[in-house]
């Protein structure tokens, strides 16, 4: 009788660890093992957020452990196991999953983190990185095309490629070459990605003042969805890790409108 190849739940977390490197960053919540389940892993389900949905699909696919983004524990939270906290946690701890989470680092990572794989699925080519930690990537279309006629042709290629509608605040007074990018809720990112010198900037969220600087500094802002800009980091690292060690992986994608 053959066995699925297995590993430690540690040596996992090390591979995780030394893939991110999350010493390097000064995050909102903690990096890593959040939760621990069995000790031996055969089988890693990759995720956006550690929703109960997630969890629930886990279980159903027999999964040892659970990789995500969005884990379950944020700086300045509420610390009190109730509600949703407490609904999650233990089908986590009743079926001995693992949880592990990386926030930050999980965006940075040049080729398999967030920014990184939002890139490729956009068909566009980092040259440079702004920005606190260099998590803003800027850059240019990665075919032969040197960029977008304008900022509505740059929002039907986005809509296109991560199949949902987006927001558009503002038009580039030329062209479009330099794009930057960041996922998830960078809205904050904007200012320094005019100061590095883009002509359109694209994360998955807009606040009320991005919308006017948009307007006033003639560079488009588009809005993706942070769900839908994050969806391609947590896959790629997981299957990354998982392969070192033979171990299935599947990633589960629950829908988030947000």
């Amino acid at each position: 009788m053959t066995t699925s190849p297995q590993a430690s739940r540690q040596d996992v977390l090390q591979a995780f660890d030394a893939l991110l490197q999350p010493e390097r960053f000064k995050d909102y919540g903690p990096n890593g093992l959040q939760v621990e389940g069995k000790a031996e892993l055969r089988k890693i389900v990759s995720g956006v957020t550690a929703s109960l949905a997630l969890i629930e699909a886990a279980v159903a696919a027999q999964a040892d452990a659970i990789f995500v983004h969005h884990g379950l524990f944020w700086r300045g939270q509420d610390g009190r196991v109730t509600g949703w906290m407490k609904q999650r946690l233990a089908l986590l701890l009743a079926h001995d999953i693992n949880l592990y989470a990386y926030h930050l680092p999980l965006d940075a990572h040049p080729e398999l983190g967030n920014n990184a794989q939002l890139g490729r699925q956009l068909g566009l080519r980092a040259e440079r990185y702004f920005g606190e930690n260099n998590l803003g990537f800027l850059g240019h279309r990665s075919d032969a095309a040197e960029g977008f006629d304008n900022a509505e042709q740059l929002a039907e290629h986005i809509q296109h490629a991560l199949n949902r509608p987006v927001v558009l605040v503002g038009r580039a007074q030329s062209a479009i070459k330099n794009i930057a990018w960041c996922s998830g809720g960078a809205q904050g990112y904007f200012e320094a990605a005019i100061a590095a010198g883009t002509d359109a900037f694209i994360t998955g969220e807009i606040s009320e003042p991005q919308a006017h600087y948009a307007r006033e500094m003639g560079v488009a802002f588009i809005a993706c969805g942070h769900h839908a800009s994050e969806r391609y980091g947590a896959p790629a690292v997981a299957a990354h890790v998982a392969a070192q060690f033979g171990l299935a992986h599947e990633f589960i994608d629950i829908d988030n409108p947000a």
